[in-house]
C-alpha cells in the first residue's frame, strides 16, 4: 500500500471517528442536560479535558506514543486560547437566541477562510467557495429559526468566532511547524485547557443558570451519564486534533455541520424531537454542499499531487545528467583513463560537518 493510500485511509478513519464520537456525546449530553437537569456545560467540558489528559498520560506510560516537548509558550498560549474559545461559545449560547447562536457557528467557516487567506496566503478556488456557500445555506435553513439581537450577545459571539477560528488554525499550523502528532499536541495542551475551564467554569455556569454546580444533587444516574460523557470525550478531543492535523480547519468545520445534520436526524428518530419541512430541506441542501465540497477537494488534491510529481521528475533527470551533482551524491562513475575500466567515485564529504 502506497503512502498516499495510507494517508487517505487515515483521513477517512479520523473523519469517521470524529462523526461517531461527536454525535454520541451530543446525544449523551442532551440526556444529561435536558432530562436530568445537569446544565453546567462549561464545568462538564473541564472534566472532559481532565479525563482526556489522564487517559493520554496512561497511554504515554504504556508507550503508546512518544512525548515530544516543544515551545512551552506556544503550548500554553494555544491551550488557554482553546479554553477561552469554549467558554465564549457557551456564553454566546447563554446570552443569545438559539437561532443567533447557530448563525455564530455558521460564521466560523467564512471567518476561517478570510484569516487563512489574509495571514497564510492560502487560496480557495471558486468551486470550493461555491460548495461552502451551498453548505452554509443548507445548515442555515435547517437550524436558524430566530435572530434576536442584543449588544452583549453580539460582542460575545464575535469574540467566540475569532478565538475559535484562531485556535483551530493554530491546531493545524503547530502540528506542521513543530512536527508533532495530534496526540502529542493534545497531551501537552490539555492541562492548560482544563485548568482554564476548571477555574472559570463554575462562575460561567452560575452566571448562565443561576445554580451552583457544587450544590447539585448527584444521583447515580447523573454520575453514570457524566462518566459516560467524559469517556466519549476522550475520542472527541483526540479526533478533533487528528482531523484538523490531517486536513484543515475549514474541512473540520464542514464536518462539524455534518454532525449538526446527523444530530437533528438522530434527535428525530431516537428522541422524537420536533421535525419540519425546513429541517428536511436544510439537511438535504447541506448534504449536497458537503458532497460537492468533498468532490472538489479530492480533485484539487489529486491535481496538486500530480503537479508535485511532475516537477520532481525533471529535477531527478537533471541531477542524473549533471556529473557534479552525481559525484556529490556519491554515485558518480569515473574512467581510469585508457583501459575503459570504470570505478565508483568516493563520495565528497562536507568538511564543515560537526561530529
Amino acid at each position: 500500500m502506497s503512502e498516499g493510500q495510507k494517508f487517505q485511509l487515515g483521513t477517512i478513519g479520523a473523519l469517521s471517528l470524529s462523526v461517531v464520537s461527536s454525535v454520541s456525546i451530543v446525544i449523551c449530553n442532551k440526556a444529561l442536560i435536558s432530562t436530568l437537569g445537569f446544565t453546567f456545560a462549561t464545568t462538564l467540558t473541564s472534566w472532559h479535558l481532565l479525563v482526556t489528559f489522564c487517559s493520554l498520560h496512561v497511554a504515554l506510560w504504556m508507550k503508546m506514543f512518544e512525548h515530544k516537548p516543544f515551545d512551552p509558550r506556544a503550548v500554553m498560549g494555544f491551550g488557554i486560547l482553546n479554553g477561552i474559545s469554549i467558554g465564549l461559545l457557551n456564553l454566546s449560547l447563554g446570552f443569545n437566541s438559539v437561532g443567533f447562536y447557530q448563525m455564530t457557528k455558521l460564521a466560523i467557516i467564512p471567518c476561517t477562510v478570510l484569516l487563512e487567506t489574509l495571514f497564510f496566503r492560502k487560496m480557495f478556488s471558486r468551486k470550493i467557495q461555491f460548495s461552502l456557500t451551498i453548505l452554509l445555506l443548507g445548515v442555515g435553513i435547517a437550524t436558524v429559526t430566530d435572530l434576536q439581537l442584543n449588544m452583549l450577545g453580539s460582542v460575545l459571539s464575535l469574540l467566540a468566532v475569532i478565538t475559535t477560528c484562531v485556535a483551530q488554525i493554530m491546531t493545524n499550523t503547530i502540528q506542521k511547524k513543530f512536527k508533532v502528532s495530534s496526540t502529542q499536541l493534545l497531551y501537552q495542551s490539555c492541562p492548560y485547557q482544563a485548568i482554564t475551564l476548571f477555574v472559570t467554569g463554575p462562575f460561567l455556569d452560575g452566571l448562565l443558570t443561576s445554580q451552583n454546580v457544587f450544590a447539585f444533587k448527584y444521583t447515580s444516574q447523573v454520575v453514570f451519564f457524566i462518566v459516560l460523557s467524559c469517556l466519549i470525550s476522550v475520542s472527541v478531543n483526540f479526533s478533533t486534533f487528528l482531523v484538523i492535523g490531517k486536513t484543515s480547519p475549514v474541512t473540520y468545520q464542514v464536518l462539524g455541520h455534518l454532525k449538526t445534520c446527523l444530530v437533528l436526524a438522530f434527535g428525530y428518530v431516537l428522541l422524537k424531537d420536533p421535525f419540519n419541512w425546513r429541517n428536511i430541506l436544510g439537511i438535504m441542501v447541506a448534504v449536497i454542499g458537503m458532497v460537492v465540497y468533498s468532490y472538489f477537494c479530492s480533485i484539487e488534491t489529486q491535481q496538486k499531487a500530480s503537479e508535485t510529481s511532475s516537477t520532481q521528475l525533471p529535477q531527478m533527470k537533471e541531477s542524473e545528467k549533471d556529473p557534479l551533482i552525481a559525484v556529490e551524491n556519491g554515485s558518480g562513475v569515473l574512467s581510469d583513463g585508457g583501459g575503459g575500466v570504470q570505478k565508483t567515485a568516493a563520495p565528497v564529504w562536507n568538511s564543515n560537518k560537526e561530529f
